[in-house]
């Protein structure tokens, strides 16, 4: 048996996880890739047999502390030959002693913690509807916010702080914004962007079940999105989120299993109504 070779992947190599996640029907973002790149370039790893891409994981190192892994992809005919342990193996090694979080398919959960031991936190739902929003004139765009707010607000529901990916995220083509900035003070501010189906929406963070549902009819309310459909991931713990979703006929459609490698951050769950990404945390 050929064995893999694992190798970095090149800038101009991002739309191969991105081709790829979307034809496991993960529909990711159209400008996620760069985004993500822009975290950690030496974090992209390819398999190859022969000269062939045989398999993707992206793992992110925010900072010291906290890693967050991805679009970990084996193709079907290249299967059972070793290459998800050799690329795990080699995602693993790149956290180094951070925590390294995973959006895993759920089904897979059993195995990345006896293989991997990882420990399962929670479940995320993955929602599918038609965008039928009110727009809501008194949030504002999230780029009418100061950064550092946003940076700082964004930390509080995060395991790490992600400035370069922030300043990319929330300034990337085809997405919109709204921000609950009351008083001088952020309360809650959500972005929704166009996806290889529809859109989605991620983060989506709020002080209140309110206000996250203002900033949820505000994004669905957008004229490029009205009508559409539209995706939202919403961790399972978070009640009032999944009732939003459900609100508004919306049909669960995928679900995965957050994991981390060693701690379960103590993250204010009740705050965080979308995920901003199963690949990136």
């Amino acid at each position: 048996m050929v064995e893999p070779v694992i190798r970095k992947a090149q800038r101009d190599e991002i739309h191969i996880f991105l081709d790829w996640a979307r034809e496991q029907g993960w529909n990711p973002g159209l400008h996620d890739g760069e985004c993500h790149y822009a975290i950690d370039p030496d974090g992209w790893y390819i398999a190859e047999i022969g000269g062939e891409v045989a398999g993707t994981v992206a793992v992110s190192n925010y900072d010291s502390d906290y890693s967050h892994g991805g679009f970990f992809i084996i193709r079907e005919d290249m299967r059972s030959r070793g290459i998800g342990w050799n690329l795990s193996s080699t995602a693993i090694r790149h956290a180094g002693s951070r925590n390294l979080g995973i959006d895993g398919v759920y089904e897979m959960q059993d195995k990345y913690s006896s293989r991997m031991g990882f420990r399962f936190a929670y479940r995320n739902i993955r929602w599918r509807g038609i965008a039928k929003g009110k727009s809501q004139p008194s949030l504002c765009s999230v780029e009418d916010v100061l950064f550092s707010e946003v940076l700082t607000y964004d930390s509080l529901h995060f395991p790490a702080g992600r400035k370069k990916f922030l300043e990319k995220w929330i300034r990337m083509p085809e997405s919109w914004s709204s921000a609950c900035y009351d008083g001088g003070v952020l309360q809650g501010y959500g972005i929704i962007r166009r996806c290889y189906e529809g859109f989605k929406i991620g983060p989506l963070f709020a002080d209140s079940p309110v206000i996250a549902e203002r900033i949820l009819d505000d994004l669905t309310s957008k004229k490029e999105v009205l009508g559409q459909p539209f995706f939202f991931d919403t961790p399972e713990p978070n009640r009032d989120a999944v009732r939003m979703a459900l609100d508004r006929g919306m049909e669960e459609v995928f679900g995965t299993a957050r994991m981390y490698s060693r701690e379960i951050p103590p993250l204010p769950i009740s705050g965080i109504y979308g995920v901003t990404s199963f690949e990136m945390g």
